[in-house]
């Protein structure tokens, strides 16, 4: 069918552009049936992951514990494939886009030659409104909310982490506090979470805004993953104070204790959380001096309104250059 579609669409332009290594075929296509009516568009691929590394990563993780053995060898296999397999469509492509410098560096490793340009994900800040802590400084229990599609593998690492490492020990010195996972296609491997009655796992929601709304920290416990995370960009829209593992700002250029608080080890982690907490209860100057750097920067760095114009002038030189 996609393909069908492909073929009813693809003449008479100048860029084809495909979102996504799993879409590459399709750019492919277009771009192969353009030309043979004659025309010579150029192909531009924005790889929102480099899944290359992103499989790397998981294999890694998932080999370090015996009972992910058989997932980890899977994602070994994947990361030799995708490896061969992004090296093939970098080559092939016009331009190739990342939205981070980490993912940029990875791709360029692939191909000797390579410029790859980094266009950021983008955000509209407008449709967050911060909540402010002052407004929640006696709102129990704390709320704690991680957001995601929950089939993703390096979601459902990241959660289960959380809960089963450090949310015990937020809980040894805040015992009412609660963890929202928020997110479509919860995957079996959390249904052991639901006996935990501090655990809510909500399934798709209509809109995330009003689990951001009432969270008393944004959570991003991310320890496998690439690209740029959009929850990120939304939380800090939001104005949330935030702690996150490094990998789950990877790309993102925000210093810790200054937009967000970061953290590595269960303890730490757990730490900065009961920080943002206690700070929250004693009227959230902290949490409010983080959540405004966090708005400011998005809207400096990571808005529609900044990023689209450098998306149009690759455009134009890209067909200046040709």
């Amino acid at each position: 069918a996609m393909r069908n579609l492909v073929a009813s669409l693809a003449t008479d332009y100048d860029i084809i552009q495909f979102e996504g290594i799993e879409m590459a075929q399709y750019g492919r296509q277009a771009r192969d049936q353009s030309r043979a009516a004659g025309q010579r568009p150029l192909l531009v691929f924005d790889d929102h992951n480099c899944e290359y590394l992103l499989q790397k990563r998981n294999a890694l993780t998932d080999l370090r514990h015996p009972k992910r053995w058989l997932a980890g060898a899977y994602s070994l296999l994947q990361w030799r494939k995708l490896r061969r397999y992004e090296g093939v469509i970098c080559r092939d492509a016009s331009l190739v886009t990342a939205v981070s410098g980490p993912d940029k560096a990875a791709l360029e490793a692939l191909v000797p030659g390579l410029t790859v340009t980094v266009v950021a994900n983008g955000i509209a800040p407008e449709e967050y409104q911060p909540v402010e802590p002052a407004a929640q400084a006696l709102q129990t229990p704390w709320t704690l909310v991680f957001t995601g599609k929950m089939d993703y593998r390096p979601n459902v690492d990241a959660m289960l982490w959380f809960a089963e490492e450090v949310l015990p020990l937020i809980q040894a010195k805040e015992a009412a506090v609660r963890l929202q996972i928020v997110g479509m296609n919860p995957h079996p491997r959390l249904d052991h979470l639901r006996a935990n009655p501090a655990i809510e796992i909500t399934g798709a929601v209509a809109s995330i805004q009003p689990y951001l709304a009432a969270a008393a920290v944004y959570i991003v416990p991310l320890r496998v993953g690439g690209g740029t995370r959009f929850k990120v960009l939304e939380a800090m829209a939001q104005g949330l104070p935030m702690v996150s593992t490094p990998l789950g700002v990877e790309g993102i250029d925000v210093t810790n204790e200054a937009e967000l608080l970061l953290a590595s080890s269960p303890g730490d982690f757990a730490a900065a959380a009961l920080r943002l907490l206690a700070d929250r209860r004693r009227g959230g100057v902290l949490c409010a001096a983080l959540g405004r750097r966090a708005r400011t920067f998005v809207e400096a760095h990571y808005s529609w309104e900044s990023i689209v114009p450098q998306l149009e002038a690759r455009y134009i030189a890209l067909q200046e250059k040709s």
